[in-house]
């Protein structure tokens, strides 16, 4: 890592200060500054999340727990085994209320600012780049439960407060990590859901200009709309200088409910051939423009039965081979769960696991969390609504992904997680020691972890590649 400049964009090619290209290759460091149900555990959102054990704990042993998670989940141990797979970036999604209150908007908290200090220090200290990345902007910029937002509806993109508030705060980061080396750049709005699709741009440009008044050395990354899959909003455009647009590129084989591979899923057969015309097709955009190519986010659901991870392992692995073949950069989701997709995970007898082993098989059995659950126990609620919308509303086809996302967002990440909140909170009532909330929190810490090392092994060879 040069000491001396930021890394900058120079043609299709990411460069360090003495103009030597660098692919980045890292991983996305989810679950932490900004929550997410399938990696930690909780059904519902990071809000509801954080309310039930507020209710459960009281203020002073929730603070307790958040501190301690806060310093657990994501240290300098994490930074060292990460550099020693070879690895040289990491993606830090985070939730903008690190930063901010509703109730105190434009007013900015420095716990947030710390947070990420200390990461990228740590970061620095082996070598590692840090991607900054806001998940979760206020009204939520997309429908689904990873921006926080307790509705299917995108707020961020009706209301100019919300997205003044998005500017303000990317205005405030830029202003200080302004020259840092280990900053890698800032990727403004993960995955944006643009319904209209006449937003996103107006947007960017915005904020993108805010962000060069106060840094104008730095990357600014811009994810595609539709989830980082789609950029017709910028084509005829010229793109914005030092800029790398990323696109996310996860395939139906890899999701919670996705069948063999190669194979046929919810209709469509995916193969090699097929993953590598996805990935040709969302990125066509960087090969038109000459930009660099970097995929934000990738990565399989890993089932616990040894036949379909098999097949998830050669998915995975066909993307690497893909994203060097074609000098793609990258950042595999996520680094660090329960089990499901990490390559460091809380043990299945930790504290933490074990407290909340009846609500995350009750989440199994509903299939509340979309991304890494099936609706096989619930198939006589969500099966009907399938069948009335076919035949009441055949040509119903929502935005982003269609009519069984929709379904699975409202009936089992709202309607069924809801509820279960309260399940949730019953989990930590009575606690009233602080040995145990610590403990409870330190199952996310490193040492306390075990690691998927047939995974860490792909990782680091695929890392090795020129």
């Amino acid at each position: 890592m040069s000491s001396d400049a930021v890394l900058r964009v120079s043609g299709s090619q990411v460069v360090d200060g003495q103009g030597q290209p660098v692919v980045l290759r890292g991983y996305n460091v989810g679950g932490w500054m900004n929550m997410e149900n399938f990696l930690t555990g909780y059904p519902g959102t990071e809000s509801q999340h954080r309310r039930a054990l507020l209710s459960a704990l009281g203020q002073e042993r929730y603070e307790l727990f958040f501190d301690r998670f806060m310093s657990a989940f994501f240290a300098e141990d994490d930074a060292r085994y990460l550099a020693s797979l070879g690895l040289n970036s990491v993606r830090i999604p985070f939730n903008y209320r690190h930063f901010e209150d509703d109730e105190r908007p434009f007013q900015l908290k420095e716990a947030g600012f710390a947070l990420l200090d200390r990461a990228i220090a740590d970061c620095a200290r082996h070598g590692l780049y840090v991607i900054l990345d806001l998940h979760a902007l206020p009204g939520g910029q997309n429908r689904h439960w990873h921006c926080d937002n307790p509705t299917h509806y995108p707020a961020f993109w009706d209301h100019r407060h919300f997205q003044d508030r998005a500017v303000h705060l990317w205005q405030a980061l830029a202003d200080r990590y302004r020259g840092n080396p280990a900053v890698a750049g800032y990727n403004i709005m993960n995955e944006p859901g643009d319904i209209d699709g006449d937003r996103i741009k107006p947007f960017y440009d915005r904020v993108v200009a805010a962000v060069r008044e106060a840094d104008a050395g730095h990357i600014v990354f811009l994810d595609g709309n539709r989830y980082g899959t789609e950029f017709t909003a910028f084509q005829g455009f010229e793109p914005h200088d030092n800029t790398v647009y990323a696109a996310h590129d996860y395939h139906l084989p890899g999701f919670g409910y996705g069948g063999p591979y190669p194979g046929v899923t919810r209709g469509i057969y995916v193969d090699r051939a097929q993953v590598e015309r996805t990935f040709l097709e969302r990125t066509q955009f960087m090969r038109d423009t000459g930009t660099p190519i970097w995929i934000g986010e990738f990565g399989p659901v890993f089932t616990g039965d040894p036949d379909r991870d098999e097949q998830r392992y050669q998915l995975l692995q066909d993307q690497l081979d893909l994203y060097a073949e074609h000098g793609a950069g990258w950042a595999i989701w996520a680094y660090k769960d329960l089990g499901g997709e990490g390559v460091v995970s809380a043990a299945a007898d930790s504290p933490w696991c074990a407290r909340i082993r009846e609500v995350t098989e009750k989440k199994a059995r509903l299939g509340v969390d979309g991304w890494g659950s099936t609706d096989a126990g619930v198939r006589h609620i969500t099966g009907p609504v399938e069948e009335t919308l076919a035949k009441e509303y055949p040509d119903f086809s929502p935005f982003p992904f269609g009519t069984l996302d929709y379904i699975t967002l409202l009936v089992r990440g709202i309607l069924l997680a809801e509820p279960m909140q309260d399940d949730f909170r019953r989990c930590f009532t009575g606690i009233d020691d602080d040995e145990t909330v610590i403990a409870l929190a330190d199952s996310f810490r490193f040492g306390n972890c075990v690691r998927r090392e047939r995974l860490a092994g792909m990782l680091a060879a695929a890392a090795g590649q020129a």
